[in-house]
């Protein structure tokens, strides 16, 4: 079928005509950045592989991805375990989830894997655009996916240790107690209920939930 496409193409220039019978163009049909005949550019970049045209953007072809990215190709890097090109500075620092770029972002449910945005890598390996990253912290500071931290929030956890210090309970809650499940760690540990948050035991992160009713010690009962 191409090769007589090629050749119906091949008469018509010779007949003054070019292309095959259905349509009429500028030069043959065959994929290639300038025209063997005008030298028109029909691209200032092109992968000869996806057949890409586009404007310089510093493009590169990564064949582990399948697919044609933005670099420059020097600022990247392609993590085989991930499935993705990540950036330099990622290499070695982050933690890989087998093919994790193969599901959608969890904010916007848009394609990671062949989004032209930038993919951040969150402590906890999942992947979000790096402008859903953006947004989401204006809300929330979580991973939408496992509810991990998803930056480093220490400076933060010790603020709230002088607000929770400076706060005290009203007496009827002062030796209350409850079961919490860190969101950080995965530990579990029994501490005293307070209203602005429950402190880990294990990794003194204050993401966490309730996992068991509250409990008032004998003494006080």
């Amino acid at each position: 079928m191409a090769a007589s496409a090629w050749e119906d193409g091949a008469r018509g220039q010779k007949q003054g005509r070019r292309g095959c019978e259905h349509y009429d163009r500028g030069c043959l049909l065959k994929a290639q950045q300038t025209c063997e005949e005008c030298s028109t550019l029909f691209g200032e970049y092109y992968c000869s592989i996806c057949h890409l045209f586009d404007k310089d953007k510093k493009q590169y072809h990564c064949e582990n991805c399948g697919i044609c990215r933005i670099g420059p190709k020097e600022d990247f890097f392609h993590c085989l375990k991930c499935n993705l090109c990540l950036a330099m500075n990622l290499q070695g620092k982050h933690k890989c989830i087998e093919n994790v770029s193969r599901q959608n972002c969890p904010i916007c449910l848009e394609d990671i894997h062949t989004s032209r945005v930038v993919a951040h890598v969150l402590p906890c390996g999942h992947l979000l655009h790096r402008t859903c990253y953006e947004e989401m912290l204006k809300e929330g500071y979580r991973c939408p996916l496992c509810m991990h931290s998803a930056l480093d929030m220490t400076r933060y956890w010790r603020q709230l240790d002088d607000e929770v210090a400076q706060t005290p309970m009203p007496s009827e809650y002062q030796n209350m107690t409850v079961d919490i499940l860190c969101n950080d760690c995965n530990g579990r540990s029994t501490v005293q209920f307070h209203i602005l948050g429950m402190k880990c035991n294990i990794c003194d992160s204050y993401n966490t939930a309730q996992a068991g009713g509250c409990r008032i010690s004998l003494d006080q009962q």
